[in-house]
């Protein structure tokens, strides 16, 4: 075994310690502060008191979400970096989070749905459509769907689909009210059903994923490299599209748009372990729901008694990184 091999090896432990780590947290600290003792009696042993009903009934889904919701951003991410060979892009890069948030417009203004377990399916459907569409528009006309296509494309659809929210949520009071609790992006609140709604697909998109990794290795080197290596160029972007389309579904629809934990952990996984994706894409499955657990724990503890929703801290978080990637990117370039 090589010396980068068993480096590598050693990044993928740090990031289950660091995860498992995260959960711990996740599960014991809040406005009640728990002990880890307590946390794992209530899991365990089926304790019946007060902390142990707060751990089960409350913290457990949530964590849960935290699981689902950051691996698939974070995945998700991964595979758009790959597919559209653009640093800066994320999951919402094909109008995926504007779609699934017009799902959601739509069932609470025009179907009366008012519950998040109801919301899950209408953003999910909004989701796809809106990917279906952006790929649509990019794949049409000479070349296909190129990776500048899929951008402009993306950056389009996002932009008319905004439009339609805003003009929606502007007429109908109501909608409005009840729209931002979900459009600011949250995993509390969140119960078993809406993770056995949105699991299935995470294990979906997981395996188009698993399926795919090479290909995106040789997508990184050009499309007519992949093709001299007897990869399907075509048909890789578009699995590609459709893996990040459920990953991103799944997780848009079950917490709302939580922003730049796809553009972030892809970067942060190749620093720690190259930009084979045999190694990025579990890593950054590991590091995702870390980032979103630790961001949830901070948004409980900041200002209390109030929560500050995950996607806020993930955005405060994520803003300078952003920032430095793209000044590091300025001066590589300069």
């Amino acid at each position: 075994m090589s010396r980068t091999t068993r480096r590598r090896i050693g990044w993928l432990v740090a990031g289950l310690v660091m995860l498992l780590l995260a959960v711990l947290l996740s599960l014991a600290v809040g406005s009640r502060q728990i002990a880890p003792a307590e946390v794992v009696d209530a899991l365990l042993h089926a304790g019946t008191g007060d902390n142990a009903q707060v751990v089960r009934v409350l913290r457990v889904p949530r964590t849960a979400i935290g699981l689902l919701v950051g691996a698939a951003l974070a995945v998700a991410g991964v595979v758009m970096q790959g597919v559209t060979r653009n640093p800066i892009a994320d999951p919402g890069v094909l109008g995926v989070s504007q779609g699934a948030s017009l799902g959601v417009v739509c069932a609470i203004a025009f179907l009366g749905v008012h519950t998040l377990s109801g919301y899950v399916w209408f953003a999910f459907v909004g989701a796809g459509l809106a990917a279906v569409a952006a790929y649509a528009v990019a794949g049409s006309g000479r070349g296909g769907a190129s990776p500048v296509k899929l951008a402009l494309a993306g950056a389009a659809m996002n932009a008319f689909l905004a439009s339609l929210v805003s003009g929606i949520v502007t007429t109908d009071a109501e909608a409005l009210d009840e729209f931002r609790f979900w459009d600011v992006g949250s995993i509390s609140g969140r119960d078993g059903q809406v993770v056995a709604q949105t699991w299935p697909f995470l294990v979906a998109g997981l395996l188009l994923v698993a399926a795919m990794a090479r290909g995106l290795d040789a997508l990184a080197l050009g499309d007519d490299v992949a093709r001299s290596q007897g990869h399907h160029v075509v048909r890789l972007r578009i699995l590609g599209a459709l893996a990040a389309t459920v990953l991103t579904g799944a997780a848009v629809a079950a917490a709302g748009p939580i922003a730049f934990t796809g553009l972030a952990v892809p970067h942060i996984a190749r620093a720690l372990v190259g930009a084979e994706h045999r190694w990025v894409l579990p890593l950054s499955a590991l590091l995702g729901p870390t980032v979103v657990l630790v961001s949830d724990v901070i948004g409980r503890v900041v200002f209390p008694p109030s929560e500050v929703p995950v996607a806020v801290m993930t955005a405060l978080l994520g803003v300078p990184f952003l920032i430095a990637l793209v000044r590091r990117r300025a001066t590589v370039a300069a």
